[in-house]
């Protein structure tokens, strides 16, 4: 009776000994889940019109009589345009205008006189074609003043100028899109999924009969 309950507990021993093997063999680690990369849509347009804010990066003025037609400035977007909820012109993009006409400030009054274009906003290397006009013109300086004064004494209405024209910097201007442009934009998805391998149910070892 003594050998029969030793040979129980040596077979419940390896019994138990067998199935905490299968359990290490049969147990799998659990992988990382990987996202799944949102896929991009290609219906997404940036349409002409678009309104583009801007901000002159640098002073226009006539004075000093150095600016000239087809001179070209920088500026850059002051606002972001967004398309389907998503920033396709950045707050900052480079931009570049081009002077359209010059006019310097001169006698009897004349004031002066500046007019310049929008061209393009440069976005991940790419030139995107703008539109928009602005200018600007100074003060004349009595003209109705100086109508008189030649009357009576030509050369007081004669050296009497007006103002030279200037526009300064981080002055706002608007541009406006010139063209279609097709964008391919990531759309929005939940949350991805985790999705791991399938572990193996532990299989308890084959008990061995008794002796």
């Amino acid at each position: 009776m003594k050998n029969f309950i030793v040979g129980a507990a040596i077979a419940a021993s390896l019994t138990s000994s067998a199935f905490a093997q299968a359990t290490a063999t049969f147990t799998a680690p659990v992988p990382a889940a990987s996202p799944v990369p949102a896929p991009a849509t290609t219906n997404a347009m940036l349409r002409v019109g678009t309104e583009v804010p801007l901000r002159l990066l640098e002073e226009l003025t006539t004075q000093g009589k150095k600016l000239r037609v087809g001179q070209r400035f920088r500026m850059e977007t002051s606002e972001a345009v967004i398309v389907q909820g998503v920033t396709v012109i950045p707050v900052g993009s480079p931009e570049v205008g081009e002077i359209t006409d010059v006019r310097n400030k001169g006698m009897w009054g004349k004031s002066g006189h500046l007019g310049a274009r929008i061209l393009y906003v440069t976005v991940n290397g790419r030139q995107i074609r703008l539109t928009g006009a602005f200018d600007d013109k100074g003060v004349a300086g009595g003209v109705g003043a100086v109508a008189v004064s030649a009357i009576v004494f030509l050369p007081a209405g004669f050296f009497m100028t007006g103002t030279s024209a200037k526009i300064p910097v981080g002055s706002a201007v608007k541009g406006f899109v010139d063209e279609d442009v097709q964008l391919a934009l990531q759309s929005a998805t939940p949350p991805p999924m985790v999705v791991a391998s399938p572990v193996p149910v532990p299989q308890p070892a084959p008990v061995a009969p008794a002796k």
